[in-house]
């Protein structure tokens, strides 16, 4: 959350000529509500259904950069889809970077669990050694500009 996969997925998306779809959008296309809708009315559980609905869509297309939402990776069948169809880059950001970036814009209804501080340590615990054991790469966005990140991934991205 807040590590930049939409920003950062577009302008990949952008520099390899490829479609962006971010999988949060998706889902709030597909259903004609918000995420924090969903959450109030169907909790986290009824999201993660709809999520790893989408990500069995999503991940049967070809030519495209997909973000998803920092969740996803929760679900060994959604980890068993992305492993097997791409490259996965894991985007990391320090708490600090996710408190800033993350206190701007759009509501976040896990961070309406408690301190923010303390839900983005304890979903980075949880979350963090799945993303590393899937990623095909990790890159750090902390105090970068979107367009190097992506530059870096497309040079990782020629390089193999």
């Amino acid at each position: 959350m807040g590590a930049g996969k939409s920003a950062v997925g577009k302008q990949l998306a952008r520099l390899l000529k490829l479609e962006f779809i971010d999988s949060d959008s998706e889902i709030e296309r597909r259903t004609g509500v918000d995420i924090p809708f969903i959450f109030e009315k169907e909790g986290e559980a009824g999201f993660r259904k709809r999520e790893s609905a989408v990500i069995a869509d999503l991940t049967e297309r070809n030519n495209l950069v997909l973000a998803t939402g920092g969740g996803v990776i929760g679900d060994p069948e959604n980890r068993r889809r992305l492993g097997s169809r791409g490259q996965v880059v894991y985007l990391t950001a320090s708490i600090e970077q996710q408190l800033t970036r993350t206190s701007r814009g759009r509501e976040r209804p896990l961070l309406k669990d408690g301190e923010p501080r303390d839900v983005l340590t304890r979903l980075m615990e949880v979350r963090e050694p799945l993303y590393t054991e899937l990623a095909d790469m990790v890159v750090e966005t902390d105090k970068r500009r979107v367009n190097d990140v992506a530059d870096e991934i497309v040079a990782r991205l020629e390089a193999l």
